[in-house]
């Protein structure tokens, strides 16, 4: 019997009658370099399930269900299995909410993922974006000194007590490296990759800028000075501050209170720069809950057009449950290249060691490792201070690159400038 069914069999002998399970068929190829070896190669084949089970009852004369979740294994035997699920089903009693209807039931055929990465073997597309990601290293003064690269194909398999039942394909590319650069100073740069298709020149790029990075932050200087600048965010932490905009009008963080955004809010406010043309982009035909995903506008000249979010709190808040997304879109076209952009006097923030971006105040920063101070056509290599924004002071007064950027969580432009943003130097 094959474990799904295996599954469901116990699940009702538990007696547990609302459950969904999202089964996992992983197959993955792993590269792993020192410098240019490959040092270890390794495939992976894993079918995992994760279970969750829903319980009801009455407190105080309202209806209330829970949910608590299980991982199960195609290697375990029933009684594993049962125990896990029967454990499960007795801790729900202890995690009541609100009572909220289940995901409405969907049936239909697989959807099978395009494209190479999704239709080609994971080991050969390993393949082809190492060679992809050792092809820029050829700079003097610069290396990569370890890699890792996973080519991660899954085949998934949702089911619910209501009469759901789908099955989609998904591929990704993901990795990390670290590059260095010995001279005038012994410096190191993490990063990571990741990519929804096999963007060979994407990732190529990607390392020609890492080690160009790097070489500048063996020489940057600790000359940064206390002060607001225009501040340049490109690539990722671009991506990390515009990632805002889809935490604060999720319904997980609306309902409670901690947003107070609603549908048809000017959520950018008067503004001298570029309005907001934001999309949720669905990376999967459905959410680990079941939900159908779709491309969804966001943020369309400012004004907010979506509360989005997985069953229980769109429910609660009597709106579409659309899944949770993990990929935004910038459509901003930008007025300037990325070039035009830095012909004025700015701070270019290229890595921190730690970025993050404040979903409750809307606060952004983290420690400069590397940036660049542009003054009088000049590009200086800087170090040290750290950058600490608020995307609420700065959105008023926005402007985008025409240069593009794509990777597996944003894509939009590669550049964003913020005016008068907070610096603490040296």
């Amino acid at each position: 019997m094959e474990t799904m069914e295996r599954i469901k069999a116990l699940l009702k002998e538990a007696g547990v009658e609302d459950y969904s399970v999202y089964g996992v068929n992983e197959r993955t190829a792993e590269l792993f370099f020192v410098k240019k070896q490959l040092d270890t190669r390794r495939i992976k084949d894993v079918e995992k399930f994760y279970v969750n089970v829903f319980r009801t009852a009455e407190a105080e004369g309202k209806r209330m269900r829970a949910s608590t979740n299980c991982m199960v294994l195609a290697s375990m035997t029933d009684d594993e299995i049962m125990e896990a699920l029967r454990g499960a089903y007795f801790a729900a009693q202890f995690a009541m909410n609100p009572y909220y209807d289940l995901p409405d039931p969907v049936a239909a055929p697989i959807i099978e993922k395009k494209g190479a990465l999704a239709e080609r073997l994971p080991e050969e597309c390993a393949g082809e974006m190492a060679e992809a990601l050792f092809k820029a290293d050829n700079v003097e003064g610069a290396f990569i000194n370890s890699a890792e690269v996973f080519i991660i194909k899954k085949r998934i398999h949702f089911i619910s007590s209501n009469g759901s039942d789908v099955s989609w394909t998904e591929a990704k590319a993901k990795g990390e490296y670290v590059v260095q650069a010995k001279e005038p100073e012994d410096v190191e740069m993490f990063d990571q990759f990741g990519f929804d298709e096999l963007e060979t020149e994407a990732l190529t790029k990607q390392i020609a800028e890492a080690l160009s990075f790097v070489k500048d932050r063996a020489r940057a200087e600790r000359v940064l000075k206390s002060g607001k600048y225009d501040l340049i965010l490109t690539g990722k932490n671009a991506a990390e501050v515009m990632s805002f905009y889809a935490s604060r009008s999720a319904a997980a963080m609306v309902f409670p209170g901690y947003s107070t955004w609603k549908v048809g809010d000017d959520v950018q406010g008067e503004t001298e720069g570029e309005r907001l043309e934001l999309s949720l982009k669905a990376t999967a035909p459905y959410s680990t809950e079941g939900i159908p995903m779709k491309d969804r506008k966001l943020v369309e000249n400012g004004f907010l057009k979506l509360t989005h979010g997985g069953n229980r709190f769109c429910r609660y808040l009597g709106v579409e449950p659309t899944g949770d997304y993990d990929k935004i879109s910038c459509e901003n076209t930008g007025m300037l290249s990325f070039e035009d952009m830095k012909k004025t006097p700015c701070l270019w923030a290229v890595t921190f060691s730690d970025f993050q971006m404040d979903t409750f105040t809307g606060h952004f920063g983290g420690e400069i490792r590397l940036a660049y101070l542009i003054e009088d056509g000049k590009a200086t290599p800087v170090t040290g201070g750290s950058v600490n924004g608020s995307i609420l002071e700065a959105e008023s007064d926005l402007a985008f690159s025409t240069d593009r950027y794509t990777c597996d969580v944003y894509e939009g432009p590669y550049a964003m400038k913020l005016k008068g943003v907070s610096v603490a130097g040296e």
